[in-house]
């Protein structure tokens, strides 16, 4: 059972400016992207602040944002990383299985990675995550590099927002057009 004390605040700063991002984007009128809970069993409240102190989770979460983009609809989660090499085993088999189902139906599924060392982030398009998680089912790395990743894909801060993720999205629809 995972508990919800045991995992500390990690990726919390990559949601927070994410949470910006999204609300300047939906101030914009460009975006209504909406941070899914995760749910949770309280066990332990403390009782004079009122706080959470100790709970698991009720079910497996999907992803950690979903909504719209000019009428397409996307879902993604926010992953930060420590080094440069990202663990697969931070992505989790029933959110690969929904990202492509929501693919399936005509959405856009890709993580938001952030290398907190170098201070990049990463839009990581659901199709190369897919490429790096089958060399792993195939029994090839568990993880991929910094090095791998495809440079068009990297973005800073800029524009206004925390997080400009939109124009990546926008390569993303230009790539799959391409193809």
């Amino acid at each position: 059972m995972a508990t919800w004390n045991s995992r500390g605040l990690r990726g919390s700063t990559l949601e927070e400016f994410i949470n910006r991002t999204n609300e300047k984007y939906l101030e914009c009128g460009l975006a209504l992207i909406q941070k899914i809970p995760t749910p949770i069993t309280p066990i332990q409240i403390d009782k004079e602040s009122r706080h959470i102190t100790l709970a698991y989770f009720d079910q497996k979460s999907t992803v950690d944002y979903i909504g719209a983009v000019q009428g397409i609809p996307v879902c993604f989660d926010a992953k930060e990383c420590h080094t440069d090499t990202f663990p697969l085993q931070n992505v989790h088999e029933h959110q690969m299985a929904f990202m492509e189902n929501f693919e399936k139906q005509g959405g856009v599924s890709f993580l938001i990675l952030y290398f907190s060392h170098r201070e990049e982030f990463y839009y990581l398009p659901l199709r190369q995550l897919v490429t790096f998680w089958n060399r792993a089912e195939a029994g090839g790395r568990k993880s991929f590099r910094y090095e791998e990743l495809w440079p068009q894909y990297f973005f800073a801060s800029g524009g206004g927002v925390l997080v400009p993720y939109l124009e990546l999205l926008q390569k993303d629809l230009d790539e799959r057009v391409d193809k």
